[in-house]
């Protein structure tokens, strides 16, 4: 599209230059046909009336006739003053004006070439400064200095060359700044790892050496120090799925089978998924909404999303209180709100909840960090979107839409 509108231009100008010079010509030469032609009519004029004056009788249609007539008969008489009505002017006032306009003539011709050149050499001038512009650029970027500005708002070739380098140089910019990024984050995200690891291992690598070192132990601490062994393990187990779902996310490499779900068979599911840890605290679950609003997406990862957040506002629930989930749907998305009555979030803590391993004040010891930071995926993954409101002591409000016009 580009190289189009430069070359519709570059015609445009050129055809304005031609007409312009053909304009200018045609005017000069037309001047000099005027000249030509007064010098001309002037010294016949003069013949006509010196005859008319020598011959009073002779009849002046006669003489205009024969000024008009076609027909051409040589008599020698200007060769006998040396004039040749083939090579030669007979009014000698023309010669001189030949040669003025003849020197006019190279004159204009030389003064275009003239302007011409220095309007090439100048166009050529300001490409090759172009061309070391980007030449510098260039180099400045093989040093690694993205941050350059040379945005340029002119059409000419070299600059929307300028302007392509620009965009690859915020680009590699952009790479280069993420590329840090992603090695600062995943150096965090394996010390968090690390430490989210080591604690349940350490704690279970004591427990058994308990259990082998002290085979007279106890029946019941036995028992106690295999559930605790147990719980370890499903925690750790949930934190290596969680982050082998988020790494799947993260790579783009999830395969979602999307399909129209009802929002209420999705809340069903996660429920399913949450009755155990409900009924050690007796959280009752009320759900209502209308039951046929339907969303677009991927069953089995939506449900995934919901339980999480559903697990997250149970584990920090008052026990024998209430968790309420509300849906519907307007013209642009269909919304769930999930609310808990339990300790809250605190004001400090609420910009970071989504985040990876990160545990507020009000976390419980048993907390990984990684399921509202795994269900924010998912839902964004499904063009989605979710935020919280919470204040401490007065429990918290989790908000999910699911856009349709991006459907």
């Amino acid at each position: 599209m580009k190289k189009k509108v430069e070359f519709k231009k570059t015609i445009i100008i050129s055809c304005i230059v031609i007409i312009a010079i053909s304009i200018v010509f045609e005017c000069c030469l037309f001047y000099q046909y005027k000249v030509y032609t007064n010098n001309f009519n002037k010294k016949i004029e003069l013949i006509v009336a010196n005859v008319q004056n020598q011959y009073p009788d002779i009849n002046k249609n006669e003489l205009i006739g024969i000024l008009n007539d076609e027909k051409h008969v040589e008599t020698g008489f200007f060769e006998k003053y040396g004039i040749n009505l083939e090579t030669d002017s007979a009014v000698l006032e023309n010669d001189k004006m030949f040669i003025k306009f003849s020197v006019i003539n190279l004159c204009f011709s030389i003064g275009l070439a003239v302007i011409v050149l220095l309007i090439f050499v100048k166009y050529n001038k300001a490409k090759d400064k172009k061309l070391k512009e980007i030449t510098n650029y260039i180099e400045e970027i093989n040093n690694k200095n993205y941050k350059l500005d040379i945005e340029d708002n002119t059409e000419d070739e070299l600059s929307i060359l300028k302007n392509e380098v620009y965009k690859t140089t915020v680009m590699l910019n952009e790479v280069a700044e993420n590329s840090v990024n992603d090695k600062k984050s995943l150096k965090n995200s394996l010390s968090d790892i690390s430490h989210q690891l080591k604690t349940p291992l350490t704690s279970m690598s004591v427990m058994i050496d308990n259990i082998v070192d002290n085979p007279e132990m106890d029946s019941e601490t036995r028992v106690d120090f295999i559930k605790d062994i147990k719980r370890e393990i499903i925690n750790i187990n949930f934190l290596v799925n969680s982050l082998l779902k988020l790494s799947k996310l993260d790579a783009d490499s999830v395969h979602f089978i999307r399909e129209q779900v009802r929002i209420k068979d999705i809340i069903d599911e996660a429920i399913k998924n949450m009755s155990v840890l409900c009924d050690l605290k007796n959280i009752n679950i009320l759900v209502s909404g209308n039951a046929n609003v339907k969303i677009f997406c991927d069953f089995k990862w939506q449900v995934e999303a919901i339980t999480n957040i559903i697990k997250n506002c149970v584990e920090h629930s008052e026990v024998n209180s209430n968790l309420e989930i509300f849906y519907e749907e307007n013209n642009i998305y269909s919304e769930i709100k999930i609310r808990d009555y339990g300790s809250g979030i605190d004001k400090q803590d609420l910009p970071h909840i989504f985040e990876r391993f990160y545990k507020g004040k009000n976390s419980s010891s048993e907390s990984v960090g990684i399921g509202l930071a795994l269900a924010k995926s998912i839902i964004e993954s499904n063009n989605g979107y979710i935020s919280v409101e919470s204040q401490v002591s007065n429990g918290s409000l989790f908000i999910i839409k699911y856009f349709k016009f991006f459907d």
